[in-house]
């Protein structure tokens, strides 16, 4: 057939996971910094340095040579670190050769997982507010979120709210913590209470413990360190919080055999491997001891009581986060619906902040709250604080 007897009239069309997925509005507040020239406390991103053996390795890496693909389930001798970690700071033992996978971050990670267990239809439990990438990711894989909102100061959860959910029938349970947005830090107690839902109702559970170490109160506890939920848990880490590399984009994820196989086959043909010099540099990072780790949070919690307490003065209510980088605040002083807040704020404030539209139900037709980083240098903070003085409400 001749290209002129193609009918012109014919409409192409996108495929519905295309057109579920807008864009990020994380990245979104980000762009509000370049239009009105605020102070950027909306995304995820810190802007201070990395630690300078961290940097350093990574040189050396592609120095070495380091430069072509690696072994697609991740460098062994970073797999059996990862191992070492679980072991040591989570009380989980794994296989590094059959359980661990390493991947092109954390986001990687949840698509994989979610990929390996969720068919089109099938209903995952997330709870409100939640962290922005859940829907999409979800779209992408055709699953339902269902969204069981939480409320503040504790976000806790009780029987009664997870019944009718698991009830309805549900494949999957998504948990974050420490939280983003809200710095919550789910309890032992909260997560025991889940695992005994799944158990009896035959759930997967997906947990996203990004923040596992930026920790300010309470212990982290993993869902896969529970008894009897190894088998239906998939946890999803990685490097890029901890130490300060968000652009690395290197995460990994941790399963029962049977999962992993699962998920490595569909990593395989994602995105064959993880960046092969910073794999090696990573086992520099798995080497920094506790002292690193406590340092770290202990420099968090400085800059969250710092920013709180400006929040807190300049009449937002915001909520006190047990863990994560992120201080969740009423947005209702400022404007009735969390974007026109947003807005508001960046554009008479010249600070910037997400709103909270974009860690809930997107049908909802009016959203409250605003979400706020505090992974800044102290000089940024001390700007921004300095720029919400000025404002008055």
């Amino acid at each position: 057939m001749s290209a002129t007897a193609i009918n012109s009239s014919t409409t192409l069309s996108l495929s519905q996971r295309a057109t579920q997925t807008k864009e990020s509005q994380i990245r979104e507040a980000s762009r509000y910094c370049a239009q009105f020239g605020a102070i950027n406390l909306a995304q995820g991103l810190p802007d201070f340095a990395a630690p300078e053996a961290l940097k350093q390795a990574a040189q050396d890496a592609i120095a070495a040579d380091i430069n072509q693909y690696a072994d697609t389930w991740g460098l062994e001798a970073l797999r059996v670190a990862i191992a070492a970690k679980l072991q040591r700071d989570n009380g989980i033992a794994v296989d590094p050769d059959t359980q661990v996978t390493v991947c092109c971050g954390a986001t990687e990670g949840l698509n994989i997982a979610l990929m390996s267990i969720i068919d089109p239809g099938d209903r995952v439990l997330i709870f409100e507010p939640f962290y922005e990438n859940y829907i999409p990711n979800l779209a992408t894989v055709g699953g339902i979120p269902e969204m069981l909102v939480l409320q503040p100061p504790q976000w806790e959860i009780t029987a009664e709210m997870l019944e009718p959910y698991f009830q309805k029938g549900l494949k999957a349970v998504i948990v974050n913590t420490p939280a983003n947005p809200t710095g919550k830090v789910w309890t032992r107690a909260e997560l025991e209470l889940l695992a005994t839902f799944c158990d009896r109702y035959g759930v997967y559970v997906i947990t996203d413990e990004i923040y596992e170490y930026i920790l300010y109160e309470g212990e982290h506890v993993s869902m896969f360190s529970l008894p009897g939920m190894a088998e239906r848990t998939i946890v999803v880490n990685g490097f890029s919080k901890t130490f300060c590399v968000t652009g690395w984009r290197l995460g990994y994820t941790v399963a029962s055999e049977a999962l992993t196989a699962a998920m490595r086959r569909i990593h395989d043909f994602l995105t064959i491997c993880a960046p092969a010099p910073l794999q090696q540099a990573a086992l520099v990072a798995l080497s920094f001891g506790r002292d690193y780790y406590i340092q770290m949070a202990a420099d968090y919690k400085r800059k969250r009581d710092l920013l709180y307490s400006a929040l807190e003065a300049m009449g937002l209510s915001p909520v006190l986060p047990r863990g994560a980088y992120y201080i969740w605040t009423d947005s209702s002083a400022l404007a009735e619906d969390a974007d026109r807040a947003a807005f508001r704020l960046a554009q008479e404030a010249k600070v910037a902040a997400v709103p909270g539209n974009c860690f809930s139900n997107p049908k909802r037709q009016h959203v409250n709250g605003l979400r706020f980083c505090f992974a800044k240098k102290d000089s940024t903070l001390a700007a921004a604080i300095a720029q919400m003085q000025k404002f008055r409400l």
